[in-house]
């Protein structure tokens, strides 16, 4: 399955509205909260917030949608080298940051039932990821989903063990 993608500048932008799927879709509760409220209100993606914040895309996240998210947790985060987090949310190195950002994102609602369906997804990067199933477990590149689902009103989130990179 192909996904329409966004370019990087409509994203950062602010686009109020993405290009996606119809088939991917779907119903999703508007009156819930959004992805990145969603996220914050876990407790466990403080680093995932400071790094949308410093790459400016909390607006864009908290827009119309719907997205799809591969949220990597503070763990996750806290598994990189040492310093690299740090070093990402230098202002110098934000174009960077939103391109690894970006490529935690599918344009479209995508839940693990299609995820689970697909063998790679093409991100709001550009770039595509892997999809694969292996002992019953979605691996998104080298992370594995650990929580699938988590429903926000413009889209849903998927938790990964490990923070994924564009080549």
């Amino acid at each position: 399955m192909k996904f329409r993608t966004l370019t990087l500048a409509g994203l950062v932008a602010g686009a109020a509205l993405v290009a996606f799927n119809p088939v991917l879709a779907g119903s999703y509760d508007k009156k819930g909260k959004d992805i990145v409220d969603t996220a914050v209100s876990a407790g466990d993606f403080n680093t995932l917030a400071a790094a949308l914040k410093a790459a400016g895309l909390v607006e864009t996240l908290k827009g119309d949608g719907p997205f799809t998210v591969f949220a990597p947790t503070d763990e996750a985060f806290a598994k990189l080298p040492a310093g690299t987090v740090e070093n990402l949310l230098k202002p110098e190195n934000k174009d960077q940051l939103t391109a690894i950002l970006t490529y935690h994102v599918v344009p479209g609602k995508v839940t693990s039932t299609q995820v689970a369906g697909l063998s790679s997804a093409t991100t709001v990067n550009g770039a595509a990821v892997d999809i694969m199933v292996e002992n019953g477990m979605v691996k998104i590149d080298n992370a594995t989903v650990a929580k699938a689902d988590i429903m926000a009103s413009n889209g849903v989130i998927h938790v990964i063990d490990a923070v994924i990179l564009p080549n």
